[in-house]
């Protein structure tokens, strides 16, 4: 299995820290953000990685990460989104690194408090398709800012709604998602959003429609620590107090 973590975008929300740097470099705790998700796939057996990043900010990643051995990643891929177009469109960027493979795509500024490894070794096991990550968020108001999935009596999904006023669910879409090479067909039939980019959650829905899709729910803690300045800084104080990737 390939691991893609994307680390672009501009990272409005967490202006005025983000001026000086990539989101993902800031640091929680006591190292740069991006190291976590790194963490993540290679405590879960996937040492072969991709990073999509962007911006003027693009060098520093590899400054930090070189050919990613320290980290304990076998070999480390970079890639450059030329401008911000989405999600998807930054997956799009890793076809040729992930070929026929499957794959784990990871949202930089997602932090975890649990290992995802049983999450990996379910998606090895499945058939084909995709599969999707999710949280318990108790805070509707919360909801009412993620992706947040409709779910059937039968542990099936039946699509993901962004930023629904009435949440169908009291979970939320991590940054974390699992997919065969067949993505990368869905992913030049988009169309643009309202807000000029490819969204993540249109190629959800795709595999949600096709039947082909299936979810975990993550034990204990996740933090989308680029959210917003206040997500942020509790990201910091759980890692600071527990630890991650236990």
């Amino acid at each position: 299995m390939k691991g893609v973590i994307l680390a672009g975008g501009k990272g409005t929300r967490l202006h005025p820290l983000t001026r000086i740097t990539n989101k993902h470099l800031l640091p929680i705790y006591d190292r740069p953000m991006v190291t976590y998700a790194i963490e993540a796939l290679v405590n879960a057996g996937v040492r072969d990685l991709m990073l999509v990043t962007g911006g003027t900010h693009a060098g520093e990643f590899f400054r930090l990460l070189g050919d990613g051995h320290q980290y304990g990643i076998e070999r480390l891929f970079y890639a450059y989104q030329e401008r911000e177009g989405g999600i998807a469109e930054a997956l799009g960027l890793a076809e040729r690194f992930v070929g026929d493979d499957l794959m784990v795509v990871m949202l930089a500024d997602n932090v975890l408090e649990r290992s995802i490894a049983p999450a990996v070794e379910a998606f090895e096991h499945q058939e084909r398709g995709g599969r999707i990550v999710l949280s318990r968020v108790a805070d509707p108001r919360h909801l009412r800012h993620l992706g947040v999935p409709e779910l059937d009596g039968g542990g099936r999904v039946v699509r993901i709604v962004e930023k629904p006023q009435e949440p169908p669910s009291d979970f939320a879409v991590t940054g974390i998602y699992f997919y065969d090479a067949s993505v990368f067909e869905v992913i030049p039939t988009l169309e643009p959003s309202g807000r000029g980019e490819l969204e993540i959650t249109d190629v959800n829905n795709w595999f949600i429609a096709q039947g082909t899709m299936e979810y975990d729910v993550l034990e204990g803690f996740w933090g989308d620590a680029g959210e917003s300045i206040d997500a942020y800084y509790a990201v910091n104080d759980f890692v600071r107090r527990n630890g991650a990737n236990r």
